[in-house]
């Protein structure tokens, strides 16, 4: 496995974690997460024949978090771009979760799927700020917001304490609530602030998609309602909907074994 960082858009360095080879699948966290959220991918028989990558999105993790740099979806493209860019992948498919998804969507409608095999949405969100985008967000989730964005300590690591068991549909171990829970504190308030404050369509480059997608999703996801994953099946030509039982929000890390086979069936397919 190798760390590097890389120069994003707008000057913003990104950190990567690369291990692998072979097609190469580049895994984009969620809201206020990192590139640790996959662990249990890059530890697993994956790498034996894929090259997996994973980058701390701006605002997150090890990466850059400037004050005023997330309103752009332009610039979250040039992210994407950048680190296909830099490590010279080609033929890649993107896996977003959540929040992530947008981001992946972002670098479609700027720069197309000329580098990309296939798209694998966890979760995933394709609008936000709009009617559709907030109809397709759990209750519990909805009522974090404020406290998403508070700079009163105890009412941020409150809220964040709350999110990340909303992510999940069973009951974390200590040792896992509290590693998850640190890449989130590690995320200051006013990044999660510009990530909602954004109005981004993507619905539309959900029907023109010109590469297969494969649609993961919890059915018991309480952050984004899982009739989301069934609006995507109906709106993507090529799509392929897998609905988890008894899964929240996070069913790469609460499915390992069903996530890794799917993925895998799912590039090789390509």
């Amino acid at each position: 496995m190798v760390s590097r960082t890389i120069d994003g858009g707008g000057d913003v360095t990104l950190a990567v974690e690369d291990a692998g080879s072979g097609r190469p699948v580049v895994f984009v966290h969620g809201y206020s997460q990192s590139r640790l959220c996959w662990r249990n991918q890059f530890e697993s028989d994956l790498a034996d024949d894929f090259r997996l990558v994973a980058l701390d999105l701006r605002g997150h993790g090890e990466s850059d978090k400037p004050r005023d740099a997330y309103g752009d979806s332009e610039l979250w493209a040039e992210d994407v771009r950048s680190v296909l860019t830099e490590l010279e992948l080609d033929d890649v498919v993107l896996v977003g979760w959540s929040y992530g998804g947008l981001v992946v969507l972002d670098y479609i409608e700027a720069f197309g799927t000329d580098r990309v095999a296939g798209i694998n949405l966890v979760g995933g969100v394709s609008e936000i700020g709009t009617e559709t985008g907030t109809a397709r967000l759990g209750s519990e989730y909805i009522d974090l917001i404020e406290g998403f964005v508070s700079t009163d300590a105890e009412v941020s690591v409150r809220t964040l304490r709350k999110f990340v068991d909303l992510c999940v549909y069973g009951e974390l171990s200590p040792a896992d609530r509290y590693y998850m829970l640190g890449y989130n504190v590690v995320v200051p308030p006013y990044v999660r602030d510009a990530l909602r404050n954004r109005t981004v369509r993507h619905d539309s480059d959900l029907a023109t998609l010109d590469v297969p997608v494969l649609l993961t999703h919890g059915e018991a996801d309480a952050v984004v309602v899982p009739a989301a994953a069934r609006e995507y099946a109906e709106l993507i030509d090529d799509a392929a909907l897998s609905m988890y039982p008894e899964t929240g929000h996070s069913p790469f890390w609460e499915r390992p074994e069903r996530f890794h086979r799917e993925l895998r069936d799912f590039v090789l397919g390509l």
